[in-house]
């Protein structure tokens, strides 16, 4: 803790409290959510002061919306509106080759598409009110403080005011270029992928349905995404450190690209895509790191393990990292006093489960992506006979459902808790109406 930095009591904050968030996303604010319900005296801490930015990650994914509707969000997600995906379906070189229903998944509702502004702000409508509870927008993360190699809470910091807050655990939830992860010395292996990525959002017209494509022409694709509530959102790879090249060839050159891959989508790139302000870059690498905690330290969601954006699993893996860290969380702080720490060692079986599936998710996606970089002749033809050959397996649902319906384990206090806890004030259309005063 640096000299500068006073003790608590600035607008509301707590000198100390059991469980300090760094980073307001989906993981942070479902984390705080789940721990404030248990009674676990929570901060949450968000530098922006609005929700209303740009994020990538929009889909949930079937195991998550169960989840979701088990912890009690459901009706609030209703209220808000959001998008089922029916289908993905694979086209290779102008040929449908793949196509994966999510209504053959046993079990399991619809995969949907909401705007990450509304599922985090669900999240947090949920936890206003709990007495256990203090969200700080504004306010970033400065620094850790720590006794003796134990990490013992953090520095906040906002246009110049620093704030210590004390706690048994620190929980680095602040995504893929963590402040928390740089502090903690946590070394991570940052591998960068052999392409990066361009969006942007086109409006979807009523004929397009609900299905999400991948389409592929030689060593191009783009991602198809249905986006709730009546846009797609279109996701197209370049060559690492290929935006300047992309730009000095022109706007017209790229949207005739695009154009080229999805004849489907032309009308609509050629009528609604005008600049590369229209567009959104985003650079892919996976970031892996063998350590994800301290003694009172614990890193979730990108923070600890940094995936692409093939399949959409980042947000999902972020949730589960948040859900199934909870009883763990209450385990530890029952065990002692004020003083007694989160360890390392109590966080250990968590941090192992957790990195052996989410290594799993990322060699999945390193084989996808080197399948879809593939642009020699015979290579085309070999990964389009592929994708023909899994369309047409008998386990085909039963392999995809390993990789994107992994299922994760609630607490039974969790949904307990979900059954009793308080009614959000404020939900759906009303939500979205003050959304501006964020």
């Amino acid at each position: 803790m640096t000299e500068t930095a006073h003790q608590g009591s600035s607008a509301g904050i707590p000198d100390e409290t059991d469980v300090l968030i760094v980073g307001g996303g989906p993981a942070g604010s479902l984390l705080a959510c789940l721990l404030a319900r248990r009674g676990i005296r929570t901060v949450l801490v968000e530098k922006q002061t609005s929700l209303e930015r740009s994020f990538r990650g929009e889909t949930i994914a079937a195991p998550s919306v169960a989840s979701l509707n088990a912890l009690g969000f459901g009706p609030a997600l209703r209220a808000h509106g959001f998008l089922e995906t029916t289908a993905v379906t694979t086209i290779a070189e102008q040929r449908k080759v793949l196509r994966v229903d999510y209504s053959k998944f046993k079990g399991l509702p619809l995969p949907i598409d909401i705007p990450q502004p509304g599922l985090i702000r669900i999240f947090n409508e949920h936890t206003e009110g709990l007495a256990d509870h203090v969200y700080l927008s504004g306010w970033s993360f400065g620094s850790l403080i720590e006794d003796g190699g134990t990490v013992r809470g953090a520095v906040l910091t906002r246009r110049g005011e620093k704030v210590a807050v004390r706690a048994r655990l620190v929980i680095g939830a602040d995504g893929r270029f963590s402040k928390v992860r740089k502090a903690s010395g946590l070394v991570a292996d940052v591998q960068p992928m052999a392409r990066d990525f361009l969006s942007f959002l086109v409006p979807r017209p009523p004929s397009w349905g609900s299905e999400a494509q991948l389409v592929i022409e030689g060593d191009r694709h783009l991602v198809i995404l249905p986006t709730f509530p009546d846009s797609l959102r279109i996701g197209h790879n370049l060559p690492k450190r290929g935006l300047g090249d992309l730009r000095a060839a022109g706007f017209d050159a790229f949207k005739r690209g695009i154009m080229s891959i999805s004849p489907q989508l032309a009308p609509l790139v050629d009528e609604h895509l005008h600049t590369w302000d229209d567009t959104g870059f985003l650079e892919i690498f996976t970031a892996e790191l063998e350590e994800w905690a301290r003694d009172g330290l614990l890193l979730i969601g990108d923070a600890s393990h940094t995936a692409t954006p093939i399949l959409g699993q980042g947000v999902n893996l972020a949730m589960q990292d948040a859900i199934t860290i909870v009883p763990v969380i209450a385990a530890s702080l029952a065990k002692g006093g004020q003083d007694k720490v989160v360890t390392k060692a109590e966080l250990a079986d968590f941090v192992a489960k957790r990195r052996a599936h989410k290594i799993h998710v990322t060699g999945f996606q390193r084989m996808q992506e080197a399948q879809l970089a593939v642009g020699d002749p015979r290579g085309i033809k070999l990964r389009s006979l592929r994708f023909r050959l899994l369309n047409n397996l008998p386990g085909k649902y039963r392999i995809f459902n390993k990789v994107i319906n992994a299922r994760h384990e609630i607490d039974p206090v969790d949904l307990a808790a979900a059954r009793t806890a308080p009614k959000p004030v404020r939900t759906g259309a009303k939500a979205l109406q003050e959304a501006g005063r964020d």
